[in-house]
């Protein structure tokens, strides 16, 4: 009987490559997304992942991608994990580079979500996880072209998790407020714990899903106890 898949899209060697481990560790099918997929490589190898090569502000790149995780398997679990940005003050800003952080950080959201959505509802159970960050939350001085998409991912999920709901599709949005500890970076002794370590951000998502749907958080704000917020 082929494994229960789980997608992540936007993968790189931070949370998405923790989220891969884990997730292989429990038993899931990978199915990694990235433009691309070379970079993937050493993660394939280590987790058996299927790595696909997708543009997520694309929807026939997107319905691609779902349709080889429909070869996996079961679709279980999906990981909204990609980000647009652009920074800077607003009257210097690029209108193309602002133009393809909402479409990779927002419509690709969509594009993920609806494909996800389609499949969970027609299965009656499933997650789909969306990753925010404190731009979510507040429009930082000269981050405009970050706090769009991350604002209207937000509202994506609000509006997803209160329609598929009630079918038993638990939707959940997770804001990461301070920095992710980067891979093969040393901590700083002085200053333990100091960045969000993309493990245990990774177990945070795994207890989500597996959360009883009797008490489902729909928000989850993780941030390092040293973090001020």
């Amino acid at each position: 009987m082929a494994a229960n898949v789980a997608v992540i899209a936007g993968a790189g060697a931070g949370l998405s490559a923790s989220l891969a481990r884990l997730l292989n560790r429990e038993g899931f099918r990978v199915v990694l997304a990235a433009r691309n997929v070379d970079k993937l490589a050493a993660l394939v190898q280590e987790t058996g992942a299927q790595a696909v090569e997708t543009d997520v502000s694309d929807a026939a790149s997107v319905a691609r991608l779902f349709e080889a995780a429909d070869k996996a398997g079961s679709l279980e679990i999906a990981v909204f994990n990609a980000s647009g940005r652009t920074r800077g003050p607003i009257a210097d800003l690029d209108p193309d580079a602002v133009r393809q952080a909402l479409l990779v950080g927002a419509y690709g959201g969509f594009l993920v979500g609806q494909q996800a959505a389609r499949r969970l509802v027609a299965c009656g159970s499933g997650s789909i996880l969306f990753t925010g960050a404190t731009a979510s939350l507040k429009g930082f001085s000269g981050s405009a072209g970050f706090a769009m998409p991350k604002f209207a991912l937000r509202g994506l999920a609000q509006s997803m998790a209160r329609e598929l709901g009630p079918k038993n599709i638990h939707v959940a949005h997770f804001i990461i407020d301070g920095q992710i500890e980067p891979p093969g970076q040393a901590a700083d002794p002085d200053r333990p714990d100091r960045r969000l370590s993309p493990d245990a951000i990774a177990e945070t998502y795994l207890a989500v899903h597996r959360q009883h749907r009797s008490a489902w958080s729909f928000e989850v704000e993780l941030r390092p106890w040293v973090e001020a917020f």
